[in-house]
C-alpha cells in the first residue's frame, strides 16, 4: 500500500494479480490490461487454483500457488520474493467471493506497490485517497450497511446485546431454580 496517499500511478514492468475471486472475471481483466499497459508487461499470479486462466501463457507467467507456501516460514518466503520481484501494481478481485480473502490483504498491505481493486464486473479502479468514496460505498454495500438492508442490519446490532443478555439471565434463573430444588 506504498502508494495510498498519492494519485501517482508507477510505471509498471510487472503486474502481480491476486486471484481471489472466480477464474471467469480474471480471465476478462487480462487483455483489458494488456492492452493497457502493453502486450510486454509481466503479469504473474498468485492463485490457489491448479490450473492458469487463459490469457496467461506458462512460459510467460510466474505463478506462486498458496498451496505451496503453507506455514508461517513459507508465507514469509513467499513475501519476500515477491517484494524482490518488485511489482509496480497489484491487482486483487474484490468479488464478495471468500476466496483467499486473508491472503490477498496481507500481500496488500505488506507489498511496497499500486493497488488496484478488480470487481466483480471486470472494471477496477485504484487502492488510494483519490477512491476513497467510491471505497467507503464498497464496503457499506458489502457489509449490509447501504441500502433497504441498512435498517435490518442495524436493528440487529444494536438488539444482539439485549437479546443477549435476556438470554444469559434466563439460562442463570433456570439453573438457579434446579439447583434450589435440588437441595
Amino acid at each position: 500500500m506504498r502508494y495510498f496517499l498519492s494519485r501517482r500511478i508507477p510505471h509498471a514492468d510487472a503486474i502481480l494479480l491476486i486471484e481471489s475471486g472466480s477464474r471467469g472475471l480474471l480471465e476478462s481483466v487480462v487483455p483489458g490490461l494488456r492492452q493497457t499497459w502493453g502486450a510486454d508487461v509481466r503479469i504473474d499470479l498468485v492463485t490457489c487454483y491448479a490450473r492458469l486462466p487463459e490469457g496467461m501463457p506458462a512460459e510467460t507467467t510466474r505463478v506462486y500457488r498458496t498451496t505451496d507456501y503453507r506455514g508461517r516460514d513459507a508465507r514469509r518466503r513467499l513475501l519476500a520474493e515477491l517484494a524482490a520481484s518488485r511489482y509496480a501494481l497489484v491487482g486483487m478481485i474484490c468479488s464478495g467471493e471468500p476466496i483467499m480473502t486473508k491472503w490477498k490483504w496481507a500481500l496488500a498491505l505488506r507489498l511496497p506497490a499500486k493497488i488496484f481493486i478488480i470487481n466483480e464486473n471486470g472494471d477496477y479502479f485504484w487502492l488510494d485517497r483519490g477512491h476513497l468514496d467510491l471505497i467507503r460505498q464498497i464496503v457499506l454495500l458489502r457489509s449490509g450497511l447501504a441500502g433497504a438492508g441498512a435498517v435490518r442490519t442495524l436493528a440487529r446490532v444494536l438488539s444482539f446485546p439485549v437479546v443477549l443478555t435476556y438470554l444469559l439471565l434466563y439460562a442463570a434463573a433456570v439453573h438457579a431454580r434446579r439447583a434450589i430444588q435440588r437441595g
